[in-house]
């Protein structure tokens, strides 16, 4: 799964209208959120900093609710934008939660797992597991 990691107000602009999930590395206004969900109408979920995602507004929050997109926080461990604009999740970590799964163990259990194994957050995780 790639994630388009968008560091600028501006680059939202440039995005695809195909865009699954984009991370902003950018603290991002109300006005910045609508419109990249009208530039992206197929966007499943928004990829934040945590400490950006404390500050997204309630009618924000509420409008990605309503336009069924999932609001995740977390960041982008080593990657360059400079070299590529987009991000990848490993086929080996869906490989994995297929792996903990045939194991029997409880979605619970495979994303606390996943948490360290991945270095990704457990909301993110969990989004993981729904796709």
């Amino acid at each position: 799964m790639k994630i388009r990691v968008v560091s600028s107000k501006e680059e939202i602009k440039t995005l695809s209208e195909n865009e699954e999930i984009v991370h902003l590395a950018f603290r991002p206004s109300n006005t910045d959120i609508f419109e990249l969900v009208k530039k992206c109408p197929s966007v499943k979920a928004l990829h934040i900093p945590s400490s950006y995602k404390k500050t997204i507004s309630k009618s924000a929050k509420m409008y990605l609710e309503m336009q069924d997109i999932n609001l995740l926080e977390g960041d982008v461990w080593g990657h360059r934008k400079d070299i590529n604009e987009y991000s990848e999740v490993s086929q080996g970590v869906y490989d994995r939660i297929k792996e903990y799964r045939d194991e029997g163990l409880s979605e619970e259990e495979i994303n606390e797992k996943m948490v360290r194994e991945t270095r990704l957050s457990p909301d993110f995780i969990e989004f993981l597991m729904k796709q």
